[in-house]
């Protein structure tokens, strides 16, 4: 039987950085994923150029049932931190806007850097390297022993970085949630994240040849202090809603609750039309084209059942509020969303209450880890999830180290 100081199994931005980092302080790490090729959510990331981090990360941009959980790793790997490590690789990149950064040629420079890490640490990887039972010894210097495609391997400490649910189609699985259950783990339910949400097809036959046109927006989901806002981009689809203003509030949505949708943000679409009035000659679609994308006005005015040819001057002044009125306060209920197919990331997993913040080990397993997608902590759109990756695998690796 093989005998590793840690045994990885996820080879994913987690797994891999999680190895690389411990192999270079003088751990010997296997890293063992299923699928033949790692890193697969890396390379089709940020329209395959990975939104690797965002240069304003707080504990403010992630959701969990315990948020307090990512402080501690957030506070002591920071973007700062992976940034230094992407220009000492020589990867060239851009921020795009609100803090996000992107490589400038590709992903596969991202994945590159991480096998070059894990290389140096002196990494032993085996995709594809399934894992079948795994078992635990208490006390002892076993620890783990897992039944692998290669034989059995034993380790000391274990670590969990398979990720989530989205994407079935590049190998995602529940494998990760389904060991922490074997360990007595308590799971907060998956649900898929930052995905589009979709309508029910009679209700949105009116919207549905809108496909294509996006705005600026503000959305908002939920009442009180579960209140949740975000002002971003709205893009419309056959099914439904999408873009990243829709894929932000997503991660927020309840199956049954309503969105608000403001399509002017920061405008007074009624003073701005009631002025027209006074002085513009056009048409009433014409002026609200000028405030609005043109098709979307089109559609707006005949749903307000208001005739886009009425010359500004003979509209009704209660007219041209309430439909203002309705486009700065949309009020729409979806049905559902489109599923692991479309999720960029996996909402829930892993209770975080049953792990330390400072290792991210298991208080009820000495030796078992859980970083990245698996556990129950939630980014925004915008490269948080990557830097909840680094940040908890920079956690276990140097936990591994230290023990």
């Amino acid at each position: 039987m093989e005998t590793f100081d840690v045994v990885i199994v996820g080879a994913g931005a987690a797994g891999l950085f999680c190895a690389g980092r411990a192999g270079q302080r003088g751990q010997r790490v296997l890293l063992l994923d299923h699928s033949p090729k790692v890193a697969e959510k890396i390379r089709i990331s940020g329209g395959g150029r990975a939104n690797f981090t965002n240069r304003d990360v707080t504990p403010a941009n992630f959701l969990s049932d315990n948020p307090r959980f990512c402080r501690s790793a957030l506070a002591r790997y920071t973007p700062g931190d992976f940034i230094a490590l992407v220009q000492r690789h020589g990867i060239a990149f851009h921020e795009k806007h609100k803090g996000q950064l992107f490589c400038d040629r590709s992903a596969e420079d991202l994945v590159t850097m991480l096998l070059r890490e894990c290389d140096t640490g002196g990494v032993v990887g085996r995709q594809p390297g399934g894992v079948q039972p795994i078992r635990h010894h208490r006390g002892g210097a076993g620890g783990f022993e897992l039944a692998t495609d290669a034989g059995p391997v034993q380790a000391p400490r274990l670590v969990i970085a398979t990720g989530g649910l989205p994407v079935p189609k590049i190998g995602a699985s529940d494998f990760g949630l389904r060991i922490a259950q074997q360990f007595g783990h308590h799971v907060i339910e998956p649900r898929p994240a930052l995905v589009p949400l979709t309508f029910d097809p009679v209700q949105w036959a009116p919207f549905a040849a809108l496909s294509g046109v996006a705005l600026p927006v503000g959305i908002s989901t939920g009442s009180g202090k579960a209140r949740t806002t975000f002002l971003e981009d709205l893009l419309f689809t056959h099914r439904g809603l999408s873009g990243p203003a829709v894929l932000q509030i997503s991660s927020f949505w309840r199956p049954g609750q309503s969105l608000q949708i403001d399509l002017a943000p920061g405008m007074d679409l009624g003073a701005r039309l009631l002025a027209a009035k006074q002085s513009s000659r056009r048409q009433l679609g014409n002026e609200f084209a000028t405030l609005l994308p043109t098709r979307l006005a089109e559609a707006w005015l005949q749903g307000a059942g208001l005739d886009a040819q009425r010359p500004m001057p003979d509209c009704k002044d209660k007219d041209l509020q309430a439909v203002a009125q309705r486009a700065r306060a949309w009020d729409v209920t979806p049905t559902g969303d489109e599923g692991w197919k479309k999720a960029e990331v996996m909402a829930g997993g892993v209770d975080t209450r049953e792990l330390s913040s400072q290792t991210l080990e298991s208080k009820r397993v000495p030796g078992l880890h859980f970083i990245g997608e698996v556990v129950d902590v939630t980014g925004w759109l915008g490269g948080y999830n990557f830097q909840w990756a680094w940040a908890s695998a920079a956690a276990c690796a140097d936990a591994c180290v230290a023990s």
